[in-house]
């Protein structure tokens, strides 16, 4: 048993995301679809699972967080405490209300930092690697919907991706 991959190449992005819903009422699955910009309510129409990039950003946070406190606590209280203006700064509790914009400051910068790292690891946009578009028009304005068939679906699918309004099918 062999698998197909077949392209539909769509021009808009209303009759990809209908096609993607006939394509899956019918029982096909859809591996990727591939767009220049982001299409509203395409995740659940294909099947793809809720993203855990917010447990990521949360973690990146609580560590910029976490620094951010350890740095300002060793400068003004443990290595080199000073009196402000008959304040004190000999505990960290005392002076936190003074820590808060730069702990957040530290805390977005952080996991932001954090983000972009896993966006450029987890989507493989580092130097060197060859990008796994198959088509490069849909980086300009097309939209591909990429399907692995067996070789006794593979009318059915291609019908369906003419029906559905496909500009292009193509077979690999």
């Amino acid at each position: 048993m062999t698998k197909k991959v077949i392209h539909g190449i769509y021009d808009d992005d209303e009759l990809l995301l209908n096609g993607a819903k006939k394509l899956r009422a019918s029982g096909i699955k859809i591996k990727e679809v591939f767009s220049p910009f982001p299409i509203h309510g395409i995740d659940p129409v294909i099947g793809v699972p809720r993203t855990r990039l917010a447990i990521c950003a949360f973690i990146y946070g609580i560590t910029g967080t976490s620094l951010a406190l350890l740095m300002m606590w060793y400068m003004m209280v443990s290595d080199w405490p000073t009196d402000v203006g008959g304040k004190p700064n000999w505990t960290l509790y005392h002076n936190l209300p003074a820590f808060i914009p730069i702990t957040f400051e530290i805390t977005v910068l952080c996991a932001a930092h954090g983000m972009a790292w896993t966006f450029f690891l987890r989507s493989w946009i580092l130097p060197g690697v060859s990008p796994k578009n198959p088509d490069p028009r849909t980086t300009d304005d097309k939209f591909l919907m990429l399907i692995e068939a067996k070789d006794e679906d593979v009318q059915k699918v291609v019908s369906l991706l003419k029906e559905t309004g496909a500009s292009e099918v193509n077979e690999k």
